[in-house]
């Protein structure tokens, strides 16, 4: 399903929509092992998204965190029930686009945000390569299989996951006879996050989390932005393919009346 150019998956019933945001150079496929447990984990709707300039959702002119967030709100806005409460799931830059969205200012306000493997700390040598990557044309592959190894390597997925598999899904995309990464290379553009401002203008609980042996941020770092930041276990970046479980019971872990993520 399409909104707003963003490419959906969807299911569930109820008022209350769990909003689920991918990382940097990801699909919305990445949750399907936290999908394939939402009728048991989860009392009500939730839609799996990919961002803009990834997988099938329409690229645009800039990738900035706000304009990404503004994307997002009007794609979820359609889907968001006055009657109940919207929750959001980001992984990595999804868990960014979930602070900006937790400020307000884009058309809806989350009753909780939740935020997993944010990295928060940038050298300048890495916001100058992502600002390259994102300056170059999209390479091309000769075979379907090395833009499959190219894009399990990008996404964090190598070494977890094969081209067939569902966390991959929508990752590559092919024009004539070469193949590409789906990801539009000006997506690397995102800049470096104000995390603590983002943090600090929330309009409702955010919740931090990191897997213990994700290599992209510490927990130090991850708990200087989010004193209560929460230990996923002995897992990496892509916890949500890991261990979706663990995810699931950290979002347990806050059943009060402002947020009702789960239904037991």
């Amino acid at each position: 399903m399409e909104t707003a150019g963003i490419y959906t998956e969807q299911g569930g019933e109820g008022p209350d929509l769990l909003l689920m945001l991918h990382g940097m150079g990801a699909t919305g496929a990445v949750w399907s092992p936290m999908c394939e447990m939402a009728s048991t984990r989860w009392a009500g709707r939730w839609m799996a998204l990919d961002l803009p300039g990834h997988g099938r959702s329409r690229r645009q002119d800039s990738y900035a965190i706000g304009q990404c967030a503004a994307t997002v709100a009007r794609a979820a806005m359609p889907h968001v029930d006055a009657a109940g409460r919207l929750v959001v799931l980001g992984h990595s830059l999804g868990g960014v686009i979930g602070l900006a969205l937790a400020t307000g200012w884009f058309g809806v306000t989350p009753h909780r945000v939740f935020g997993a493997g944010i990295k928060a700390a940038w050298s300048d040598d890495e916001l100058r390569r992502m600002e390259t990557l994102a300056s170059q044309p999209a390479k091309k592959f000769s075979t379907e299989e090395e833009a499959w190894e190219r894009y399990l390597k990008v996404s964090g997925l190598a070494g977890l996951a094969g081209a067939s598999a569902p966390v991959a899904a929508r990752g590559v995309g092919r024009d004539a006879d070469e193949w590409r990464l789906a990801m539009d290379p000006k997506a690397n553009a995102v800049g470096k996050p104000p995390l603590s401002e983002l943090m600090a203008l929330a309009r409702c609980p955010v919740h931090l989390g990191r897997g213990r042996d994700d290599a992209l941020v510490t927990m130090e770092q991850t708990r200087a932005l989010d004193p209560d930041a929460r230990d996923l276990g002995p897992h990496g970046h892509n916890v949500m393919i890991e261990a979706p479980g663990q995810v699931w019971d950290w979002m347990d872990s806050f059943t009060d009346e402002a947020s009702r993520p789960v239904d037991r």
